[in-house]
């Protein structure tokens, strides 16, 4: 399976600090933001792994990232010239999908819970269909909402609906068969111009090929799109390190733990940051 990030958009609603930056580049407390769905996709299993971003964004992240080595990884990159949905992601990396599986992850969205590794490998490891994961939230009106009955069955989906039928809405999050890359060629732009993904499940909603993950208490999922996110996601990062003395959303350290890179590597990339906590808390890995 492979992996795409959808690290596009102008990052309007975090105006002016997205001026002259990538979103995908804010700190989330000790890290930038796009480091926390890049090792969501490795927790998956997934080392080969797609950015698409915008023409002005693409080149410092590539810059940035790199080609992804010093973590065990394969980084390419792909630029998506317009906003056209997060659909338009399969058709960008089409060549970069060729006949794989593939998840997508969008570029602001940040998953935690101590699950989360077996639950991604789950998803991963299935042949067939498309899997999405919902969470429970008090303004589903501003999501995807998707309503299930009570034996866990996807009754419907709707795109940001006035009237919601359920408070469980889909995250940004998406695992699918390779028959993605021919489903998103079939789907017509909306109203906004824009290749639905609500529409794209819509379609395996059809087939009787969809099936949604539903987060219990345990998860936590953060849409870092706001200032008020942003800030929020960087106050429980900061908590959550520092409570269990562990690291969330690196790189480095999910390659080591994953075997990915071995302890030479490990403690290069901890003397790079050695003037910062982060390096101190890499280093700190190499003494365990």
């Amino acid at each position: 399976m492979k992996g795409i990030i959808l690290a596009g958009g102008s990052g309007t609603r975090l105006y002016p600090a997205t001026l002259g930056i990538s979103k995908q580049l804010l700190p989330v407390y000790d890290k930038p933001m796009i480091y926390y769905p890049l090792t969501t996709l490795m927790l998956s299993g997934i080392r080969d792994i797609l950015v698409v971003s915008t023409p002005r964004d693409t080149p410092i992240l590539r810059e940035f990232l790199g080609n992804g080595e010093e973590w065990g990884l394969s980084l390419s990159y792909a630029v998506q010239d317009a906003p056209r949905g997060i659909a338009d992601a399969f058709r960008v990396g089409e060549r970069f999908i060729q006949g794989d599986d593939v998840a997508l992850i969008l570029g602001d969205n940040i998953f935690i819970s101590s699950d989360l590794r077996a639950m991604l490998q789950i998803a991963s490891s299935e042949q067939s269909g498309a899997r999405l994961f919902a969470c429970r939230v008090r303004d589903p009106e501003r999501f995807g909402v998707v309503e299930i009955d009570g034996d866990g069955r996807v009754m419907s989906l709707e795109e940001k609906p006035t009237h919601p039928k359920s408070r469980w809405v889909v995250t940004g999050l998406y695992f699918y068969d390779n028959s993605v890359v021919d489903a998103v060629k079939e789907l017509k732009p909306s109203v906004r111009g824009e290749l639905e993904i609500t529409a794209l499940n819509e379609m395996y909603l059809r087939r009787g090929a969809l099936r949604v993950q539903q987060f219990g208490r345990g998860m936590i999922w953060i849409d870092t799109g706001t200032h008020e996110s942003l800030v929020e996601a960087s106050v429980l990062v900061q908590a959550l390190q520092k409570r269990h003395n562990q690291m969330i959303g690196s790189p480095e350290e999910v390659a080591f733990r994953l075997g990915y890179i071995g302890k030479e590597q490990l403690g290069a990339l901890a003397n790079r940051y050695s003037n910062s906590d982060y390096g101190y808390q890499l280093s700190q890995i190499l003494t365990e």
